[in-house]
């Protein structure tokens, strides 16, 4: 068995959680709770793209606020 997540011929969705901390998930596999879809059903290049493009600050969503006093 192949692993899921470095099928390069599959379908992906970009999930996205409430730390906004993202994640490439195969198209097939139900998404898990506490996580959204924020990048609809693509190609797995598509996918780790907008990844790319999207998630610029790796730091979760409460370091952030933390640091910025919110």
């Amino acid at each position: 068995m192949t692993n899921p997540f470095e099928d390069q011929d599959a379908q992906y969705l970009v999930l996205v959680n409430a730390e906004q901390q993202y994640s490439l998930w195969p198209a097939y596999i139900e998404v898990p709770q506490g996580w959204e879809i924020a990048h609809d059903e693509a190609s797995r290049q598509d996918c780790l793209g907008y990844i790319e493009e999207t998630w610029t600050d790796m730091r979760p969503k409460s370091l952030v606020d933390a640091m910025e006093g919110n």
